[in-house]
């Protein structure tokens, strides 16, 4: 029996200083430190959230914004590589809102896939992004402080989430955070590198 999935609502901002917002948080237990490198694919016609870990494609999307701007992202999509021809179809056309390409091959490989699917299209581009993230629990919502860095352009994030919207914007008032723009990773990713 499959696992049931209960959505998380997020509110993350971006920027180099959160001023006693950091310091709050701070005072907390620290739970996980987590360093990752992954690739994410970011499309001009889409704003799916869409990375590639450990060979592994994931694509979240997002299924709702509420009154206070929240936004409610749902896991669309997990496959491991090699992905069949028919499975990028339904990837470039459904997710990255694209033209498909002629696909010569019945399957392609994780480097197969970016050199010649990705990388053939003007409308997609591959950014390589690492990220250092230190884990909170506050309020029983997940807290995150991260270091990133988006094809070597650095930046800091701070993220609340929680399956409770209305306990999301509370720690995020609590923390000191709510006149900070909410703007979520693929948003963030675009500007930096320049791919709006």
């Amino acid at each position: 029996m499959k696992e049931k999935i209960i959505p998380r609502w997020e509110w993350r901002t971006f920027g180099e200083d959160f001023g006693g917002a950091e310091e709050k948080i701070k005072k907390h237990e620290r739970g996980n430190h987590k360093l990752s490198k992954e690739k994410y694919i970011l499309s001009k016609k889409s704003n799916e959230n869409t990375k590639i870990r450990d060979d592994l494609m994931d694509i979240k999307t997002l299924k709702e914004v509420n009154d206070e701007s929240l936004e409610q992202w749902y896991p669309a999509l997990k496959e491991t590589f090699p992905l069949s021809k028919d499975k990028i179809k339904i990837l470039l056309k459904d997710y990255f809102k694209v033209e498909v390409p002629k696909l010569g091959q019945d399957e392609y490989t994780f480097e197969e896939f970016l050199e010649k699917v990705v990388k053939s299209s003007d409308e997609l581009k591959i950014v390589d992004v690492e990220k250092e993230r230190f884990i909170y629990v506050i309020n029983m919502a997940i807290v995150e402080i991260a270091e990133a860095s988006f094809d070597g352009i650095k930046t800091r994030t701070i993220c609340v989430e929680h399956a409770d919207p209305d306990n999301v914007i509370k720690t995020v008032r609590e923390l000191g955070l709510a006149d900070y723009e909410n703007i979520n990773y693929i948003k963030a990713m675009k500007k930096a590198v320049d791919f709006e």
